[in-house]
């Protein structure tokens, strides 16, 4: 299922890894990458995963898309969940890679059916737990 616009496949694994993160909540995050005109998953972190393991699992210097599931206590003392689209573009990786990833990401994002909020980073600062849990109350 290519994208006409970026000529990007996203892999059947993609969605079905983010349902089961969404639904059944057996992943604390997934990491997604491009290879070969596909997107398809990189990493899965386990439930237990704390938002440390998550960010230190990015490379420093290539383009990723990745899902974050953050449950944090409300005011009002209630569990929640909310999920985070990243589109993650450190500053060092190639201009190239930039592009394709900027150029996909819209088409990606529309296959993952669920997520509530999205980030753009370009250094770790910029998508630190603080503006995580800003943006989630």
């Amino acid at each position: 299922m290519a994208n006409a616009a970026s000529g990007m496949a996203v892999h059947d694994d993609c969605k079905l890894k983010f349902m089961e993160l969404k639904a059944k909540r057996n992943y604390r995050f997934i990491i997604f990458k491009i290879d070969n005109q596909q997107v398809v998953v990189e990493k899965l972190g386990s439930p237990g995963d704390s938002y440390d393991d998550f960010t230190t699992s990015l490379p420093a210097d290539e383009c990723r898309y990745a899902v974050y599931d953050f449950d944090f206590i409300t005011h009002e003392n209630c569990q929640k969940s909310k999920i985070f689209f990243i589109a993650w573009s450190p500053d060092p990786s190639k201009v190239r890679s930039k592009m394709v990833y900027a150029s996909s990401k819209d088409r990606f994002k529309r296959e993952l059916d669920g997520i509530q909020f999205e980030l753009q980073a370009t250094d770790p600062s910029e998508m630190s737990l603080d503006i995580i849990k800003e943006r989630a109350f």
